[in-house]
């Protein structure tokens, strides 16, 4: 059975950083695509950054670049989210994703991953 497990989220000051963790299990993710979506209360679920199934691609949405960095460790077929300069609109449960076929490019779009995590909770307070 195929498992994405978030862990690292938290309370934490604005200006201040968290890292998420996406500890995968039941298959190897070496070579797939991953993301992180966020989704705020009374919000639609919205891509936070995406990685390529190599590596070596990344996207970040607009109100993360330059703070937020993804990244992944395939020995730990585990994904990371370095989240730096919080803000308290980061505030939102963070979800994991993984595609199910191995790929050189990034997804951004939610309806092309299938597997997700069951989220971690961001709270930054002002």
């Amino acid at each position: 059975q195929v498992q994405l497990v978030e862990s690292g989220g938290g309370l934490v000051e604005a200006g201040g950083s968290l890292r998420l963790s996406c500890a995968a299990s039941g298959r190897t993710f070496s070579t797939n695509p991953m993301g992180w979506f966020r989704q705020a209360p009374g919000k639609e679920r919205e891509l936070v950054a995406a990685i390529s199934g190599s590596g070596d691609s990344t996207y970040y949405a607009d109100s993360v670049k330059g703070r937020f960095t993804i990244f992944r460790d395939n020995a730990k077929n585990t994904v990371y989210l370095q989240m730096n300069s919080l803000k308290p609109q980061d505030t939102a449960v963070y979800y994991c994703a993984a595609r199910a076929a191995s790929g050189r490019a990034y997804y951004t779009r939610s309806m092309y991953y299938d597997y997700w995590g069951q989220g971690t909770q961001v709270t930054v307070s002002s």
